[in-house]
């Protein structure tokens, strides 16, 4: 295969987000008395806001009704967004800009892919939303990684067909989803945690076109 369009995840992948959402998480977590900690948080990774809240939830043997969980997951977002309102282009993970806008040169399509409907929030604060062809978030879908709609959603709003595509993700439900969606998976992260992708890299740091295209060559979709 050769990707016409690359599709990335946002937290982990582009801007590291995932330390204020465990920030969030714990906070609401000591109120609830929940011990949760940063392997906790882990698999919470490229899950929707109420999925990770069952998954609290569970850790903590909870039970409550949906009124409460409504309740906790708001209040969770708003000091989510109160901590991401105040992120700076200084927080773009190295190499990731340049990345991008190399494949942009090459003409190759760049969208975002992700579970966050706070997505335009944080491409906006870190001054990059204008560098992707299409930005696929939760405002937009309804079903969350491991499902694959975002990345499909994603190809769809870059006019380019999924087994054409290349998907970065830091997270194995995403890392799932985009297998299931028919796209080459390149994982942003530890190989002994995402086990399922094509191939690992620690960061978009170790990414260029020349090694995409390298990589590429061992692919079959």
């Amino acid at each position: 295969m050769q990707a016409a369009a690359c599709i990335f995840d946002l937290d982990g992948v582009i801007v590291d987000t995932a330390r204020y959402h465990y920030l969030a998480w714990k906070r609401l977590t000591d109120q609830l008395g929940i011990h949760f900690t940063e392997e906790d948080n882990e698999r919470l990774k490229g899950v929707s806001r109420m999925a990770s809240l069952e998954i609290i939830l569970e850790i903590g043997n909870r039970k409550v009704d949906e009124r409460q969980k409504q309740e906790y997951a708001t209040l969770k977002n708003n000091w989510y967004v109160d901590y991401i309102s105040k992120m700076t282009p200084d927080e773009i993970l190295p190499g990731s800009l340049e990345f991008i806008k190399e494949l942009r040169n090459a003409n190759i399509r760049v969208a975002i892919g992700s579970a966050s409907k706070n997505t335009p929030m944080i491409l906006e604060r870190v001054g990059i939303l204008k560098l992707f062809d299409a930005v696929a978030d939760g405002n937009i879908i309804s079903k969350a990684k491991p499902n694959p709609e975002v990345f499909l959603k994603a190809a769809e709003m870059a006019g380019i067909k999924p087994r054409k595509c290349v998907v970065f993700e830091d997270a194995v439900a995403g890392v799932q989803a985009a297998l299931t969606a028919g796209m080459m998976c390149i994982g942003i992260g530890s190989r002994g945690i995402l086990t399922q992708a094509h191939f690992v890299v620690p960061g978009l740091n170790e990414m260029n076109l020349a090694k995409l295209r390298t990589l590429e060559k061992d692919i079959q979709l």
